[in-house]
């Protein structure tokens, strides 16, 4: 009985011991959670904090390579304007010394006729006709004068022209000579700011890149990237309209020019990351080389975007866009018509590109397709 009694009382003392190991055990865990609730609410509040951060390079981004973009393509501009007083001034030069040759010529016409009126002697017509010459002389000689005032008359008025349309162009060489100190005074502060835009975006980048150096957080931002220009393409499509002047691009006789010369760098398909491929080529290129509309079309998007910098799609109809990332400065703005070989924008590295280079791409009915079956 006493040994019945004692065995209910130990199965009683490890049921308590059981139920306050189990109860410790509980509240350990109901801690640990806690714990780790208050972790992830950290981890989280951080991980938004480091994506606002991104975005916010991305922003800082944004405008430094538009700024470089605006200084690229007004040196461009300035550079393409000092060119053309360049030949201006070779133009009003030629003419200078064409005048200078045809006023010396004048002058020695008109030397000339003064010297043969005076050597033929400069009668007095009314000691002619008091002096009861033979009339017949009188009147050969009266034309003859006249010949001869009317020669000259013409010659001073020629020689008058000539001077004049000289010293005006001398005067036109003066002010463009003027225009081109000024225009090289203009690309010497441009060129300053371009480097110095330069400098600030290769700062902002660098930061950019160090916050994006986790595998896991580059694969997020490109696949962030990839959605973006799948609804810019989006966006493109349903704006682009049937025109009868844009026939696609036909390449059944012989391909199309590669927008920019350089050597390609990354392939159609190759991979990106994860399971993201690249949807167009990398061309490797001098930053600053022309790039060129690969066939006629008409401008849909051109501006800055996240991963892509500086961006052109231009459609080609028949269902045809290409597309040009990359650039460091863009020339025509949505709407605008493009032929086959303009230049539309200049090669760069925007989008945070580490090296220059052009990143082309060419769709067919929103899919990209191998740029290599259509360019060589």
């Amino acid at each position: 009985m006493i040994q019945g009694r004692l065995h209910l009382l130990i199965v009683l003392l490890v049921g308590l011991m059981a139920q306050g190991a189990n109860a410790n055990d509980l509240e350990k865990r109901k801690a640990e959670l806690s714990q780790l609730q208050q972790q992830i609410s950290q981890q989280t509040r951080s991980l938004k904090r480091s994506q606002a951060q991104i975005d916010k390079l991305h922003d800082l981004l944004a405008k430094d390579e538009r700024a470089i973009a605006d200084a690229a393509r007004n040196l461009a501009n300035t550079e393409a304007s000092l060119k053309k007083v360049g030949n201006d001034i070779s133009k009003t030069a030629a003419r200078i010394q064409q005048l200078e040759t045809l006023q010396k010529g004048q002058q020695q016409i008109l030397a000339k006729q003064i010297a043969s009126a005076y050597y033929s002697g400069t009668h007095d017509y009314t000691k002619m006709l008091l002096n009861q010459e033979d009339p017949a002389l009188i009147e050969r000689m009266l034309v003859y004068y006249q010949y001869l005032n009317k020669a000259r008359a013409r010659s001073l008025q020629q020689l008058k022209i000539t001077t004049d349309e000289l010293a005006a162009t001398q005067e036109k060489a003066t002010k463009q000579q003027q225009q081109l100190l000024s225009l090289r005074s203009q690309q010497t502060q441009q060129q300053q700011s371009l480097t110095a835009e330069k400098k600030q975006r290769q700062e902002t980048a660098a930061t950019l890149n160090r916050s994006l150096a986790s595998e896991g957080r580059r694969l997020e931002q490109l696949q962030i990237e990839e959605a973006n220009l799948k609804h810019v393409i989006e966006q493109a499509i349903a704006a682009s309209k049937k025109d009868k002047e844009l026939t696609g691009l036909n390449v059944r006789n012989s391909k199309l020019s590669w927008p920019t010369r350089g050597r390609i760098v990354r392939n159609f398909g190759s991979p990106r990351s994860g399971n993201i491929r690249w949807n167009g080529v990398t061309i490797s290129a001098a930053e600053g080389r022309s790039v060129k509309a690969i066939a006629n079309g008409k401008v849909l998007y051109a501006n800055w975007m996240k991963g892509y910098g500086m961006v052109m799609v231009v459609d080609h109809g028949g269902g045809y866009m290409s597309l040009y990332g990359h650039a460091q400065t863009l020339f025509n703005k949505v709407g605008d018509r493009v032929n086959k070989g303009d230049t539309i924008a200049l090669v760069g590295k925007s989008g945070g590109s580490a090296n220059s280079g052009l990143y082309f791409e060419l769709r067919k009915k929103g899919k990209p397709v191998n740029p290599r079956n259509y360019c060589k």
